[in-house]
């Protein structure tokens, strides 16, 4: 027989903000009750059945395709906020806590958008014990092996068939009389990929900022790492706090430590893929994060990251040129992608293109002007616009057959690296808007290959550069707005309402 907490029914709301609320009443009280339980089990307790808790649910009903407030200005130009017709549509919730901004923002533009009320109630979703723990809690490590097998029998584990990708890959379909889908993700969807950040970035999804860096390259996080305590120094900079990896936080100069900043602790070595973040107090900062080499981890970290709902997200990183005029430390602006990755080909069919966005196109065209103060023919000299080709080879340039290289001029590419292509797709795939700024490192169709002395000359010469005018990009971008990036482009004819 279940163990579970007294039942709360769900209830309506014409109040955004009070349906927040039972939200959390809901959601604490749940995780309060497998907390107890699990300090119970740990402590060795008979527990009186199978141990369950419930993710919270948002619900709403409408029975027409028109919208309430088509004519005001702030809300008919989003992309979102609104469902595609009529009809009962639901999503879990998860940690709001986190999420508490964005929510109420999800619920104000439903109510708006449809003048409809929300229904907020306990889902019959399991909320997995593993997700339950609280950001500093390991209690789970004081047990014995065996216990440890026997949880399965007592708690809730992930279910990974309620965590699948379907309602983003635009290949869900709800059975007769169930709900069409709010969100692109479950609440276990985005618990997994909470605890996965945790993991590969060693901090805590609280610290990550709404629009995000990735470079491939450790050279550009030691420049962040500079810049950021810059920034802490500085006592009228827009940044109140700067972290690194194992959540330690400096804070700017003249403002006082807050709650939790001791617990944070340098790793001993540094997490797979480390996230550093340079924080506002709108939470439109900047993230950046090294990823690596190669198309899988570009994946893995965007699978996760997307469940935040950035913004946008940029790549920083260095490419091979492919054309015999570019030079050494040359920009790359990318409008096109050819995907030789493979790491989407499931879940994103090769024959969906993946089209540049104009907003973050001419952010980052700006920011190259702006920071090299180059313009015109100068400007041109200096930075390509063109197709960047991402392949998940790196040493496609000693395959035989010249075949690689064939495809890539048939292509029209200027440029190629690993990662590029999978961070576009991924971002076209759930609704991030994304851009692509590269560097070329070298051209070994022309003969031109890294060499340790070259490779040292030129990242000192070009990362502080290319760093400087990513965070511009950001700037311009933040200037301009939200309603601005979030466009119709990314959307599909029957899209979810939540951003």
């Amino acid at each position: 027989m279940p163990y579970l907490p007294p039942f709360i029914a769900p209830s309506r709301y014409s109040d955004p903000a009070a349906a927040l609320v039972q939200v959390r009443a809901i959601y604490d009280q749940q995780i309060a009750h497998l907390r107890d339980a699990m300090q119970r089990y740990v402590a060795g307790e008979t527990l009186p059945g199978h141990v369950r808790a419930c993710y919270p649910f948002v619900r709403i009903h409408t029975d027409t395709v028109a919208r309430a407030i088509l004519e005001t200005p702030d809300i008919s130009q989003l992309s979102f906020g609104f469902v595609a017709g009529p009809g009962r549509f639901e999503t879990t919730l998860t940690r709001p806590d986190l999420y508490g901004n964005y929510y109420l923002e999800q619920f104000r533009l439903l109510m708006q958008n449809h003048d409809v009320e929300l229904e907020i109630g306990t889902s019959t979703q399991p909320i997995p014990i593993h997700f339950s723990f609280a950001e500093n809690d390991h209690i789970e490590g004081n047990m014995t092996a065996a216990r440890r097998m026997l949880m399965r029998d007592v708690f809730d584990l992930p279910d990974l068939a309620a965590m699948d990708d379907g309602i983003a890959n635009g290949t869900y379909e709800a059975l007769p009389g169930e709900p069409q889908p709010l969100s692109l993700f479950t609440a276990a969807r985005v618990d997994y990929s909470l605890q996965r950040l945790r993991h590969y970035t060693g901090t805590s999804p609280h610290w990550f900022q709404n629009f995000v860096l990735f470079t491939n390259y450790q050279f550009y996080i030691d420049e962040f790492v500079r810049l950021g305590h810059e920034a802490m120094a500085d006592p009228d900079s827009e940044y109140i706090a700067f972290i690194e990896p194992g959540n330690v936080v400096t804070r700017r100069t003249g403002l006082p430590a807050a709650a939790g900043d001791e617990l944070g602790v340098q790793p001993p070595r540094l997490p797979q893929m480390p996230g550093y973040h340079l924080l506002r107090a709108d939470r439109s900062g900047i993230t950046m994060v090294n990823i690596g080499v190669g198309p899988a981890n570009a994946k893995n970290i965007t699978d996760h990251i997307a469940v935040l709902r950035p913004h946008a997200w940029i790549m920083l990183g260095h490419c091979a040129g492919l054309r015999n005029s570019q030079q050494l430390g040359d920009y790359v602006l990318a409008h096109g992608y050819v995907r030789e990755d493979h790491v989407l080909d499931e879940e994103l069919p090769l024959w969906v293109p993946i089209p540049a966005l104009a907003e973050i196109q001419v952010a980052l065209e700006k920011a190259v002007a702006d920071v090299t103060h180059a313009v015109g023919p100068d400007l041109k000299r200096i930075m390509r616009t063109g197709t960047v080709a991402s392949t998940d080879n790196r040493n496609w340039e000693l395959l035989p057959g010249n075949q690689p290289q064939r495809r890539f001029s048939q292509s029209r590419a200027v440029a190629l690296d690993m990662e590029s292509a999978t961070i576009a797709a991924n971002g076209f795939r759930f609704r991030v808007p994304y851009g692509t700024l590269l560097c070329v490192s070298d051209k070994p169709l022309h003969g031109e290959i890294k060499l340790p002395g070259m490779a040292n000359h030129f990242y000192r010469e070009r990362v502080d550069q290319h760093l400087r005018i990513g965070i511009r990009a950001i700037e311009l971008l933040r200037a301009e707005g939200i309603t601005q990036l979030h466009s119709r482009k990314l959307r599909s004819f029957s899209e979810v309402a939540f951003q």
